[in-house]
């Protein structure tokens, strides 16, 4: 299957290196183009509204060249679950001998079963857009229970995965966000919640302005242990 869309544009660019993005592994970064959802404060809208640049084929040959100096490769986007191909894209990776984390908003959940079940994901980064009530508010995306189809998933399958937030305290209150702690905790995850502070660029996709409000830390629930980016 995979000769046959090897010269496919799927990937909009590429970040060569990262220590950040993969826990405890030297990794690189495909960025997917398109996106299924459209919030406000995405910092990517030229991945989400473009067309990708570089071929599948251009991608392994990529990894290739850096055998010895990257351990993992970060598929995201955009939303890299859309790519009809991935998971023949997940098997050459992985032919390579990388490990491969997801970067997903989870509305793809039989693909991110197909790939746990067979070995062809490592670690996924699950986000956690918003409460049921705001969720489509939040992402323009109307289907909350497929997210949750996901969440159930991962959380029941034992994978290593985590949960994660973009917080914008004029989109998402302390009460939103105990609100997503909570269910976590009632749905049995386990991990470290993160919690991933906005910072402001010029160009978003809802032309999202700077934060106004305060958030107060200080307000959380203390169900799930929590960890800052950005902050």
């Amino acid at each position: 299957m995979l000769k046959n869309v090897l010269a496919d544009k799927a990937i909009h660019s590429i970040t060569k290196f990262t220590t950040l993005d993969f826990p405890d592994h030297l990794a690189s970064i495909f960025w997917f183009a398109k996106c299924n959802m459209a919030c406000p404060y995405c910092y990517n809208p030229q991945i989400v509204r473009g067309k990708g640049e570089i071929s599948l084929a251009s991608a392994l040959e990529f990894l290739e060249s850096r055998k010895d100096r990257l351990e993992g490769v970060v598929l995201s986007g955009g939303e890299c679950t859309l790519y009809p191909h991935l998971e023949s894209f997940c098997e050459a990776i992985k032919r390579l001998g990388y490990k491969i984390k997801i970067d997903t908003n989870g509305t793809n959940p039989a693909l991110l079963k197909r790939l746990i079940e067979r070995t062809l994901v490592d670690y996924i980064a699950l986000d956690y857009k918003a409460p049921k009530k705001h969720y489509t508010r939040i992402t323009h995306h109307p289907h909350f229970e497929v997210f949750e189809e996901s969440l159930h998933y991962l959380i029941q399958s034992h994978f290593p995965f985590e949960a994660r937030t973009t917080l914008h305290s004029d989109l998402l209150s302390e009460n939103d966000i105990n609100a997503i702690i909570e269910d976590l905790h009632v749905k049995g995850y386990q991990g470290i919640y993160y919690l991933q502070k906005y910072l402001h660029v010029n160009e978003t996709l809802g032309v999202t302005k700077e934060q106004q409000n305060q958030f107060e830390m200080s307000k959380l629930t203390p169900l799930l242990p929590i960890e800052l980016r950005n902050f």
